[in-house]
This record gives C-alpha cells, sequence and structure tokens, in this order.
C-alpha cells in the first residue's frame, strides 16, 4: 500500500497517522464477508451518549449485492462516481436523531455517528485498506432507494477497498494521489483555555 504517513508536529498513533483518504482502489480485490464484519465490529465499540448507539451503517458490497452497491453508487455525485466505480464495498453512514430509550431528541447522535466512522477508518487502516469519507451524495435518494426510515439522517457515505498499486494509477489521478497531505498549524484550531490561543 502506498505510505502516506502524515507529518505530525508531534508523535501520534501509527494508525491514525498513516490512514488518508485515497481513490485510486484496485477494481480485482474485494473485500470478505470477515473483513465486513471486522470492519462493523470496530465501528460497534465506539463511544456514544448514553451508550445508545446512534450509528446505522449499511455496507454494500459489490461482490455479494451488486443491486445494493449500485443503488448507493447512483446516490453519490458525479465528480465522486469518477472514481468510486473502483471500489468493492461502499458504506452508508447514518444517525438516528432519537434516544432509543426514550425517543426524545439525541444532538449528539451525529457526533458520536461520526466516531462510529473513524473507529471503522482506523481498523481499516490497521488491515491495510483504503477508506474515503463523502458528503457529496443525494441523502433523499438514499432514504428512498434504501427505505431508512423518517428518524435516521444519512450523514455520509464512504468507499472502502484496496489502494491500486502505484504503477497502475491513471494519469489523471496521479497528482491529487501522490500529492503531500497537509494540515493547518496545530495552534489554529486547537486552543490553551481560551478562544483562539494556539496550543503546541
Amino acid at each position: 500500500m502506498l505510505s502516506k504517513n502524515a507529518s505530525t508536529q508531534y508523535p501520534i498513533n501509527t494508525q491514525l497517522a498513516s490512514r488518508w483518504s485515497g481513490r485510486a482502489y484496485d477494481p480485482e480485490k474485494n473485500l470478505s464477508s470477515q473483513d465486513l464484519i471486522t470492519l462493523a465490529e470496530a465501528a460497534r465499540w465506539s463511544p456514544s451518549c448514553f451508550g445508545d448507539e446512534p450509528w446505522r451503517l449499511i455496507f454494500c458490497d459489490k461482490a455479494t449485492n451488486e443491486a445494493a452497491w449500485l443503488n448507493a453508487f447512483n446516490c453519490l455525485v458525479e465528480g465522486n462516481q469518477s472514481w468510486a466505480k473502483d471500489t468493492p464495498v461502499i458504506v452508508i453512514i447514518l444517525s438516528d436523531s432519537l434516544f432509543s430509550q426514550n425517543e426524545k431528541p439525541n444532538r449528539w447522535g451525529s457526533y458520536d455517528t461520526g466516531a462510529a466512522a473513524m473507529s471503522l477508518c482506523v481498523q481499516a487502516t490497521e488491515m491495510n485498506l483504503m477508506t474515503h469519507q463523502m458528503g457529496g451524495f443525494n441523502a433523499d435518494k438514499v432514504k428512498q432507494l434504501f427505505n431508512i426510515p423518517d428518524r435516521y439522517s444519512p450523514m455520509a457515505m464512504m468507499t472502502v477497498g484496496y489502494q491500486m498499486a502505484k504503477e497502475n494509477i491513471p494519469d489523471d489521478m496521479k497528482e491529487r494521489e501522490l500529492a503531500d497531505r497537509q494540515r493547518k498549524p496545530l495552534g489554529e484550531c486547537f486552543f490553551d483555555g481560551v478562544w483562539g490561543k494556539g496550543i503546541g
């Protein structure tokens, strides 16, 4: 797998440093059912408010359920479809807007669902898989095609698969795939005790 370790200001966990959102997937490599279960298990153990587990993830595997995969693919915007066509798995990530224990609004549901998605991504990195989370999709179409109950909101979609060998990456994708990863300086977004006073 192409290594694109983050150039961190301070040392961090190896999986966090090596996780990145590539787009060049190997169309010849599928995931096993055990791979998908392992990814789901990692997401399952994420933290959530009151332990309510508001996340719901739909795994659409091209190899075992092409109809579901096509439905998910057709919900993506054209720009994402241009490269997601090679991914073996598309995951739909939804959040419950209500607490299961009392049916009251859960304003932390989307926050907790994001944590579950990140747990999945870190686990995927451990397994030498690549993930790419996307906001470019039609949420109404997702709800229609997948019969989603009203209380659940589509938060994101994610591709999962094996990275294409570096020598096989098409020319029109190389610049973006091979570019160095960038982040704002630590002190621009993380503060020490008061707004605007950068930490680190």
